[in-house]
């Protein structure tokens, strides 16, 4: 199989999922910051995201809290290198800029952190939405700040107040 896409329906709208082999390569709100570039997405097919789909509706329902599948971002390597920090964040918790940047070696690489941040291509699935400002305000997102509040109230454990 090569590259190809479909849309899903999310409590946060409508899921743009691509993929291309096994892996899946992107996830995207509907609209989104940095949507992947056209003439990318492939033929439009359903078949092979049902086991995304699944593991997405299980996170929504609160029953996932970790993913498990085959993942193949583009970038470089930097932004790989976030990508992965993003993925080791519990769930129901939360990283600043600079706490990534810390773990990466040097606090000067916050904002390199902010923008590899913004460009990974699969939302939700490997977490940038877990990533807030260093005085804990929500700071931008690539499907919106009000998705960003959703997903990270959806991750609060039940019973304590609600930060955003």
């Amino acid at each position: 199989m090569t590259a190809r896409h479909t849309l899903i329906d999310s409590p946060v709208g409508p899921l743009l999922l691509t993929a291309d082999e096994d892996a899946v390569t992107g996830l995207y709100f509907q609209p989104h910051r940095h949507p992947p570039a056209d003439g990318s997405l492939g033929e439009r097919t359903s078949e092979g995201f049902d086991d995304v789909a699944r593991q997405l509706a299980e996170y929504f329902s609160g029953e996932r809290r970790e993913f498990d599948l085959l993942l193949e971002p583009a970038g470089n390597d930097f932004q790989k290198k976030v990508w992965l920090l993003l993925r080791e964040i519990p769930y129901g918790e939360t990283r600043s800029y600079g706490q990534l940047a810390t773990t990466l070696g040097d606090i000067n690489l916050a904002r390199a952190v902010g923008t590899a941040n913004g460009r990974n291509p699969i939302s939700i699935i490997v977490p940038c939405h877990r990533v807030i400002g260093a005085d804990g305000n929500l700071t931008g997102y690539g499907g919106g700040l009000d998705r960003k509040r959703f997903l990270l109230q959806l991750e609060e454990p039940p019973n304590e107040n609600r930060l955003f």
